[in-house]
């Protein structure tokens, strides 16, 4: 009897405030969506970060006699007493990982850059003699790497030094940069979900402010009385987050799977595993925000 009361008042509750529990499920669905593609968006960062960064090498250019820079003679070339110290001051360097440091003669180079331009009419303008002679630097971590280029930067026969990070790091600035718009549209999103909770609990109140009133004579307990109330949120809220879910899982599979995957298929990509991630926090933030709004906004307006 107990139960059936609390599920009738429920389902009373719900179709009294309607169109107040329509906003809610409308505003708890983008914002759980916004905030559902913050997490993935996330997620997909960090995936490419480490796809990208553990391949991330140092290159050190030596001097020949057709480059110039500040450590070239004018005319002449890296000496071998010039290589042997810039060798040496990149094994002795603790950031260098174990059996990092790979030396590119100019026939290596000279190999790589055909390979590189076949068929291409550049590809004979180039002799061995006019190659650059490289290091080529592994790190430990690839976020620490300020200590080898100052190390090497001022040697003798350095001609230039060579970072990728400083391509990469303004792409993934920018990147993070719409990660964390999104979750902070998503975040006021959520907080205006949470307030409408909150209003359409108070407006349920204060309709049933009598049946309150008697429950309360009656001896009804302050959870048996917010029970129905709670029930009202947590409903909204699943709906809300599961328009959400559908949404995410119709974006991965369409935008991710179908598109992105096939045509860029050099990239990292997220896929149903970090789905279903992104898809357990929007559940779990849902539930949240129906839950404390929701006892908070119950214990204020229920003392009669």
């Amino acid at each position: 009897m107990r139960f059936r009361h609390i599920f009738s008042e429920t389902a009373a509750g719900l179709r009294q405030n309607l169109t107040m529990t329509l906003a809610v499920i409308m505003t708890m669905w983008v914002s759980l969506s916004l905030f559902g593609a913050g997490l993935l968006a996330n997620q997909q960062v960090e995936l490419m970060k480490g796809r990208w960064y553990e391949k991330i090498e140092i290159y050190i250019f030596l001097c020949t006699p057709y480059v110039s820079g500040d450590q070239c003679e004018p005319g002449q070339g890296v000496t071998q007493a010039q290589k042997d110290v810039i060798q040496q001051t990149l094994l002795a360097n603790p950031e260098v990982a174990p059996d990092g440091v790979f030396f590119e003669s100019k026939q290596e180079a000279w190999e790589e850059f055909r390979r590189a331009y076949e068929g291409n009419p550049i590809q004979d303008s180039l002799t061995v003699d006019q190659m650059q002679e490289s290091f080529r630097v592994k790190l430990k971590n690839p976020e620490q790497y300020q200590g080898v280029v100052s190390a090497v930067v001022g040697l003798k026969g350095v001609q230039n030094v060579q970072d990728l990070r400083k391509y990469l790091d303004p792409f993934f600035r920018t990147l993070g940069f719409l990660q964390w718009g999104t979750l902070t549209a998503s975040a006021l999103l959520l907080f205006a979900a949470a307030l409408q909770i909150a209003n359409t609990i108070r407006l349920a109140t204060f309709a049933r402010r009598r049946e309150i009133g008697i429950m309360r004579l009656v001896g009804a307990s302050n959870p048996y009385i917010t029970l129905p109330f709670l029930l009202e949120a947590v409903l909204s809220a699943l709906v809300g987050a599961g328009l959400a879910c559908a949404t995410l899982a119709s974006g991965v599979y369409f935008v991710i799977t179908r598109k992105a995957q096939v045509s860029l298929q050099a990239l990292p990509w997220i896929g149903w595993s970090e789905a279903v991630w992104a898809m357990a926090g929007v559940a779990a933030v849902g539930l949240v925000l129906s839950i404390i709004p929701t006892l908070v906004t119950t214990r204020k307006y229920l003392r009669v």
